[in-house]
């Protein structure tokens, strides 16, 4: 009984909000404006929308609220259809609207519904500037004091989607916007992505996730109403033909003359630190003396801002350490993955190489140099390449690179064909 009480209290709050259609001049003679009407409790005032239909009263049907029903293929009884069907458009993206609300627990004012309605039916220009949001989005990213700011890194790619969105407008000469971001627009993107900038599947992938970030936030800050984002499904990844060196690889850089080129020597020391820490080259770019604690490197995880890092240090990494004072070269990302290349094309890691790629459902082998698949973050995937060929659990190896789901670990390993070849003879001698 008691159940069945608090049910009859909440169930009114529950129930889908009412709507009717009226005529303005109800005892005309002659054709009068069919009005939508519904009434909005929170506010108590009555949303009274014209639809642009018209009919003359006594061929309306005032109990049902809608175009009397006439048979056959007469003139009249094809002008009262079509008018029915356009009262349906209105009915219909009218509960569209109530049941989006619903869903995000927000309250619906009268001024909403009729700028909705207005976008809808009269082609109003919308009123949000998705670019103007998306750039307010960014400053908060980039200004956020309470503990959940992004990298940088991360910050960078927002930036770089932005533009690719802006690039996209342009190409397809649409307006986009956050009302009418929808299944059509988002299938037009993903071919924009796939077939112009040749996207591979992991780069979509990305994109789109950093996309979908974007569009929740909007709709939490009430930019708008358009939840169809959330049913955007993400293209599969692929796992891609990264390079990751092996232990001999970076003894054989680290032990290479670059002293009549200090600026290749300084980034070649940079990224053999990177190889023997497993830091990502946001954190191991910026190691400096205050991070070295008896035998260890601590310092917080760059990307999830909370997690610390304690690695401890080996003969290279305090070599390297030393060799500097303890302050490390400071180059950008960006210099770094340019210069980087230079070192291994100077030591001559030219050998081709092929990496297969996907676009859409099409699977691309494509051949290129060794060296111009060497970046910053190689050293991060030969770290973890490294420790797993020599045993090293993968919890302990983590626990430095503060790693916390074991597929995405797990995606850095790369065995080459030498070390798959040792372990099959390994096993079977």
């Amino acid at each position: 009984m008691f159940l069945w009480l608090i049910i009859e209290v909440l169930a009114p709050k529950l129930a889908p909000m009412n709507y009717t259609f009226k005529l303005k001049e109800p005892n005309s003679q002659k054709e009068t404006l069919i009005y939508f009407r519904s009434y909005f409790g929170n506010e108590n005032k009555n949303f009274i929308y014209s639809t642009g239909e018209k009919i003359i009263p006594t061929e309306w049907d005032f109990e049902n609220r809608q175009p009397n029903d006439l048979n056959g293929r007469t003139k009249r009884a094809e002008n009262h259809r079509s008018i029915k069907k356009q009262l349906d458009r209105y009915s219909g993206f009218f509960t569209e609207i109530v049941n989006r609300y619903k869903n995000i627990n927000e309250e619906m004012t009268v001024d909403i519904v009729r700028q909705r309605f207005d976008e809808e039916f009269k082609k109003a220009t919308i009123k949000d500037d998705f670019f103007r949001i998306y750039q307010e989005f960014l400053d908060e990213k980039e200004n956020d004091y309470t503990g959940n700011a992004i990298s940088n890194s991360t910050l960078k790619r927002y930036k770089c989607n932005k533009t690719l969105l802006e690039d996209f407008q342009k190409e397809y000469k649409i307006k986009v916007t956050l009302g009418k971001f929808d299944d059509k627009i988002y299938n037009k993107f993903l071919k924009y992505c796939i077939e112009k900038k040749e996207h591979s599947a992991n780069t979509v992938h990305r994109n789109v996730g950093l996309l979908k970030t974007f569009l929740s936030w909007a709709l939490e800050k009430k930019y708008t109403y358009n939840s169809s984002f959330t049913n955007f499904k993400k293209p599969p990844k692929f796992r891609t033909d990264e390079i990751a060196l092996n232990y001999q690889q970076v003894e054989e850089i680290y032990q290479y003359d670059f002293s009549k080129n200090k600026r290749l020597e300084r980034v070649r020391d940079l990224f053999v630190f990177g190889c023997v820490t497993g830091l990502r080259f946001g954190n191991y770019s910026r190691v400096s003396k205050q991070d070295i604690q008896g035998d260890f490197i601590r310092v917080i995880d760059l990307k999830s801002k909370t997690k610390n890092l304690s690695i401890p240090l080996n003969s290279i990494s305090r070599a390297i350490l030393e060799k500097y004072d303890y302050e490390l070269p400071n180059i950008s990302n960006q210099k770094m993955n340019e210069f980087i290349k230079e070192v291994f094309q100077e030591m001559e890691f030219t050998d081709e190489i092929k990496k297969t790629m996907r676009y859409g459902d099409e699977l691309v082998e494509k051949k290129t140099e060794f060296y111009k698949r060497i970046s910053s973050h190689t050293a991060r995937r030969s770290f973890i390449t490294i420790m797993k060929n020599k045993r090293v659990p993968d919890k302990i190896i983590m626990s430095y690179t503060g790693h916390r789901s074991l597929e995405v670990f797990n995606n850095y390993y790369r065995p080459s064909e030498e070390d798959k070849v040792n372990y099959m003879n390994e096993v079977f001698k």
